[in-house]
């Protein structure tokens, strides 16, 4: 029996994300957007395609919540994308009321689904989604580290001219410009890189993963990524439907772990049927742990810009 995944936003990254997931087969796929027709024509375009990848799935574009009751799991990408010159952080008055009335629908026909947060700035929309729903904290995580970590891991492997697939790496943190890479833990085929690469090589490739939003943003003028971020939420849902117990970088609810508690930072998690299942501590130099904690102080300064929002 397949199982159920809602996703809220029917623009390229919600588009690109019920594509991958159809074609994976187990799951059928609810598309919603408030533009009228376009879920329905993009969901219907998709399903057409499942005669040729093989795929059964079934495919519905909606305007309404009614048709993704009793979801699996809800992935939202609605919102308002990043543009050239604008920050994760300037999106956050906007898209906190859109994520608002996404979330309070969501809890309402999908009381027991997993949420998974891609619309920015994923931290703090994260946090909103977890208040608003009031779902336990394993129940609501962000897509943001994977597709960190994917993009060092794609740097690194065109530096060493090697497969992504030989290429590890280790990126926490906020989904913004203090995420923090862990070089000292990111290898290549079970070398570590700093035997492989100087140090001001690996720098560079590390700045260039910090910006790597930006970098796609500023070659498409208009929108931001969305191929490589339906290529992450994939590889979530499938660790979630399929239990696969896989551990990933997520953005996660933290209550202490890290000597962090009460916003949403991303790090290693155990990925399963329940959400997330354990959040895995990584013992941490002092200048990593330094990092770290400046990275989550940064989410929190957001939060506190949201919080009379909150208490609505």
């Amino acid at each position: 029996m397949r199982r159920k995944v809602t996703i809220v936003g029917a623009g390229n990254v919600g588009a690109s994300c019920a594509q991958r997931i159809a074609e994976k087969g187990y799951a059928d796929v609810v598309l919603v957007d408030i533009i009228e027709g376009l879920p329905q024509g993009k969901a219907l375009d998709i399903l057409q395609s499942g005669p040729v990848i093989a795929s059964d799935s079934r495919l519905i574009g909606t305007n309404s919540y009614e048709e993704t009751a009793d979801s699996d799991i809800v992935v939202i990408t609605s919102g308002v994308p990043r543009n050239p010159g604008m920050s994760r952080n300037d999106l956050v008055f906007t898209n906190m009321e859109i994520i608002r009335g996404v979330t309070e629908n969501v809890a309402r026909y999908s009381p027991n689904c997993i949420i998974i947060m891609v619309t920015n700035p994923l931290d703090a929309m994260a946090q909103l989604a977890l208040q608003v729903s009031k779902f336990p904290r394993n129940r609501v995580c962000g897509q943001s580290g994977i597709l960190d970590t994917t993009r060092f891991r794609t740097f690194l492997a065109m530096e060493l001219d090697v497969s992504v697939e030989d290429v590890f790496a280790c990126v926490l943190g906020g989904h913004d410009d203090t995420m923090v890479a862990i070089p000292r833990l990111t290898t290549v085929g079970g070398i570590p890189i700093a035997e492989l690469l100087p140090k001001e090589t690996i720098d560079r490739i590390v700045e260039r993963t910090v910006k790597g939003g930006s970098e796609i943003v500023s070659l498409l003028k208009r929108g931001s990524a969305y191929y490589a971020p339906s290529a992450a939420v994939a590889q979530m849902v499938d660790s979630i439907l399929l239990d696969k117990k896989r551990i990933l970088p997520c953005a996660a609810y933290l209550e202490g772990e890290y000597g962090i508690d009460g916003v949403f930072v991303g790090v290693p998690v155990k990925l399963g049927a329940n959400g997330i299942e354990q959040i895995i501590e990584i013992k941490l130099t002092p200048e990593e742990d330094a990092a770290l904690r400046k990275s989550a102080e940064a989410v929190r300064e957001l939060v506190d810009v949201m919080k009379p929002g909150l208490k609505k």
